[in-house]
């Protein structure tokens, strides 16, 4: 039977062989310029470092590059995707079509995969971006189980699909967390609005669900008020053959990251090795997990086993 790949996004270069001892197969990590929602910011000495760490144990590292660019910003896109190739990236993620014509013209080498959020949801438009180049898709997060499986199957590139943390919600290039504050007359220089600032968007129905929000140079952000998690839900993947099954350690430790990569892989080989034996201690892995999971963060199984609600006006 067929093992997925386990990804798992990375804070620091400090965790990056941590992570590969508990389990992860690849990483993801990227740099605040060209990365969208990186779980921390490398430079590009530390990505060097880091894929000479991974490759030293056997693992890959994946590069994001999946903001919406500028024009501005292309002009050092060349020789990053150039460089990327150099050191030996294993693959560049990407959302906007300008990192593919880039790479395809100056490092052609480099593996492509395509993540463009909620937009990844059908295999004809995946198909098109595997026609383009990409040699993987990352599917949107708010597909249900039969809908990611019969993704892979109709796909002509691998298929990626996320297993565990928290999932982005909204995203706007304004810097509306900034205009909020200015509107209340405060000080912005005095004021922080990076993720490590723990703010929160609450609902006024709901006041005990809080929506972790935070802006940076790509804008604003609002993250899920949980965590996805699918732990016990693995043989459904397994059984689909996807290829990847990525932990987002986004909001979250380094100590969580581990230890969530060290449970996921325990489980993930007993699924494909004995399938009974995993179906008996499946109960136990997410009860290990909701020991590990923070109070404010609670578990569930995103919309796998149920759709989104339709709007209706």
């Amino acid at each position: 039977m067929k093992k997925p790949e386990l990804l798992v996004t990375v804070k620091k270069l400090a965790d990056v062989l941590p992570l590969i001892e508990a389990g992860a197969d690849a990483l993801s990590i990227g740099e605040a310029r060209y990365g969208l929602r990186n779980a921390g910011d490398f430079t590009v000495e530390e990505i060097d470092e880091a894929i000479r760490l991974a490759h030293s144990k056997g693992a890959k590292v994946y590069i994001n590059i999946n903001s919406l660019l500028h024009n501005e910003e292309l002009d050092g896109l060349d020789d990053y995707l150039i460089h990327l190739e150099t050191v030996g990236a294993d693959a560049v993620v990407f959302g906007d079509p300008a990192v593919l014509v880039a790479a395809k013209q100056v490092a052609p080498k480099l593996k492509l995969h395509w993540s463009m959020e909620m937009l990844s949801t059908s295999y004809d438009t995946i198909n098109y971006w595997a026609e383009k180049g990409a040699s993987r898709a990352v599917l949107a997060r708010e597909l249900t189980i039969d809908e990611t499986i019969e993704n892979q199957q109709e796909a002509k590139c691998e298929i990626q699909a996320q297993v565990h943390g928290p999932t982005c919600i909204f995203q706007s290039k304004r810097d509306l967390v900034s205009a909020y504050f200015g509107h209340q007359g405060r000080d912005m220089e005095q004021e922080g609005t990076s993720m490590d600032r723990g703010m929160y968007v609450k609902e006024e129905k709901r006041r005990n669900i809080s929506y972790p929000v935070y802006e940076d140079a790509h804008g604003t952000h609002i993250i899920s008020a949980e965590d996805i998690c699918m732990v016990d839900g693995l043989e459904d993947f397994v059984n689909g053959e996807l290829d990847s099954l990525k932990i987002e350690g986004l909001l979250h430790t380094s100590e969580y990251v581990i230890a969530v990569t060290k449970l996921y892989r325990e489980a993930l080989d007993l699924c494909v090795s004995d399938v009974e034996e995993y179906r008996d201690k499946a109960a136990e892995f997410l009860q290990k997990m909701e020991a590990l999971q923070p109070k404010n963060r609670p578990l569930n199984t995103g919309f796998y086993y149920k759709p989104p609600i339709p709007y209706h006006a």
